[in-house]
């Protein structure tokens, strides 16, 4: 299911008595939003331009014409080929290792299709000139922080990456303008990882919040916002999907500071390899 409508449909039990309308006759007629105007949805729907706008803005596009020419290009790639498997009781070997590759791969290409290149680049330049770098995840999210915080550290970049709530907020009231502090939670909602980015923002530093796609509380309060696959739902999945996909977003980021300080930080990479190597 194409990642906007599935977010739609996850948020519509909270949604306002007028944006339910519009949510799901979005829903039910997807295929044909492409081809309407703003007022012409408005009188179809049962809604207003208003209304309208400040949906597409809730799932984060600058308007309508945005959103559905976002919406159009997703309906207009062919299915995917293999659903999402969950974990099976008796499952052969051969038939997890199957499994996992498919999931996997759908997960980094669903993640691929929703992310936005202009927040790839804000992210990227704010790192680029950052004089701290904040971390903060918990669980599973506050593995892909630590992953990404060793490779910051290989390129001489002051960072830290915090679990403990105390520790995360401690850190956050230390930021300044400057600073980046970003927030991983792949439901958006994880509360210690939102007070976190919340006290790093009140304190001037630039934020950044890495969740699944939708409307959520972290990423309403990041200045910058990248989205990973909703694919990953229900208690089985062991985090497996969701935690593949911010690593991807984190590899693109990495990389992409990485071309984009070239001259200053390849060497430093090379540096910290060989002195590891030396004596580790």
């Amino acid at each position: 299911m194409p990642g906007i409508i599935s977010a739609i449909q996850e948020q519509i039990t909270v949604m306002s008595r007028k944006e339910k309308l519009l949510a799901a006759y979005i829903i039910e007629h997807a295929p044909s939003i492409a081809q309407m105007g703003i007022t012409k949805l408005a009188e179809a729907s049962g809604s207003s331009t208003a209304t309208i706008s400040r949906f597409c803005k809730i799932f984060h596009f600058a308007g309508f014409t945005e959103f559905k020419i976002k919406l159009a290009a997703e309906l207009a790639r062919p299915p995917d080929a293999q659903s999402y498997q969950d974990i099976i009781a008796g499952n052969s070997l051969t038939n997890i290792v199957t499994a996992m590759e498919a999931n996997h791969l759908r997960s980094i290409t669903d993640t691929t299709r929703l992310l936005d290149m202009k927040q790839l680049q804000l992210a990227i330049d704010a790192l680029a000139t950052a004089r701290q770098i904040d971390l903060y995840g918990v669980a599973t999210s506050g593995l892909v922080a630590q992953d990404f915080y060793q490779k910051l550290v290989r390129l001489g970049k002051r960072s830290v990456a915090f679990s403990d709530p105390h520790m995360q907020v401690t850190s956050a009231s230390s930021l300044t303008m400057g600073d980046v502090a970003i927030g991983i939670s792949y439901s958006g909602e994880t509360a210690e990882t939102i007070a976190a980015l919340k006290c790093a923002s009140e304190n001037g530093a630039t934020t950044i919040s890495l969740t699944k796609f939708g409307s959520h509380t972290l990423s309403s309060l990041a200045d910058i916002c990248l989205f990973t696959s909703t694919l990953e739902e229900g208690m089985r999945r062991g985090d497996m999907a969701s935690r593949i996909a911010q690593l991807h977003v984190i590899d693109i980021l990495f990389v992409g500071l990485l071309s984009q300080q070239f001259g200053e930080l390849v060497p430093r990479l090379e540096n910290s390899f060989h002195m590891v190597k030396k004596y580790r």
